[in-house]
């Protein structure tokens, strides 16, 4: 329950301090121009306002306080299940059981974020002060769901899957791996603050170093009109064909400048949250 309420937490405070870059990485994925991060923000900032920056983020917001608290919990039933395969009830697990952990954490959490994903890529697209094809987050759903039912609003699950599932192992893996490195060195059993902000921050990094190609493919397949794709594979050709290796990378910079104070405010809050539930114990 601790982890349950606690990834919560955790999960909306890392919306609210990443959502701009992430606005602005998924606006360079799904483009086939290049542009820069500040060229990105400036215009974006200039055309729709400094709220515009925040455009889409009533999916995300929404939904992630049971996707964190599932994603926190899976991580703890993870690493139940890994002790359970290993025979392993009472030493710490190794990095790549944290690992192992981590990866099985995304598969219930992808459930509930493929359907987020799919609204916040598709709100995030809109641009200017112009007629807007969605009116808010319900309004997309319902029109998702008119269009191709609840496959249309599922479409690009395996995707998410492709991404969160090394993404949380780097994720938890880097994390905890830190975590006890500093803990070997320090005099106390707890983080400091600093502490958590560095670790949390570095496995933010760790994560999208890992799945920034997975993620390209979603949001390009995931923000594509109905019908243009039949699957991740065939983004994956169409896009290699078309645009190079290289565009498996786009958006990486923005994921990267993100990354550090979104995940260390994430696992700040977890922390926070975890250690209030603790005094109230």
């Amino acid at each position: 329950m601790k982890s349950f309420l606690s990834g919560g937490f955790g999960g909306t405070c890392l919306v609210l301090v990443g959502h701009p870059l992430d606005l602005v990485k998924v606006r360079m994925q799904a483009s086939s121009t290049a542009e820069t991060v500040t060229s990105m923000l400036r215009k974006t900032a200039a055309n729709e306002g400094i709220f515009g920056l925040y455009r889409g983020m009533s999916a995300p917001l929404i939904s992630v306080t049971p996707v964190f608290a599932v994603n926190f919990w899976g991580y703890e039933m993870g690493q139940r299940l890994v002790r359970f395969i290993t025979e392993n009830d009472n030493k710490p697990l190794s990095t790549m059981g944290l690992c192992g952990a981590g990866f099985l954490s995304a598969i219930p959490t992808t459930l509930i974020m493929a359907p987020s994903e799919r609204i916040k890529c598709l709100l995030q697209m809109q641009q200017g002060h112009g007629e807007k094809k969605y009116t808010g987050m319900i309004d997309c759903a319902q029109k998702l769901y008119k269009q191709g039912g609840i496959r249309s609003i599922y479409n690009g699950t395996a995707a998410t899957l492709l991404r969160d599932g090394p993404g949380s192992a780097a994720y938890f893996g880097v994390y905890e791996t830190l975590k006890r490195e500093y803990l070997k060195y320090s005099d106390t059993t707890s983080l400091s603050p600093p502490a958590v902000l560095t670790c949390g921050g570095l496995a933010g990094i760790a994560t999208w170093t890992v799945c920034i190609p997975a993620d390209v493919l979603k949001s390009r397949l995931q923000t594509a009109p109905e019908g243009m794709y039949n699957g991740i594979y065939d983004v994956f050709s169409k896009l290699i064909k078309e645009e190079g290796y290289s565009a498996l990378f786009r958006g990486l910079k923005p994921a990267l400048i993100r990354a550090f104070p979104a995940n260390a405010a994430c696992f700040m809050g977890v922390e926070f949250s975890r250690s209030f539930l603790t005094f109230l114990d």
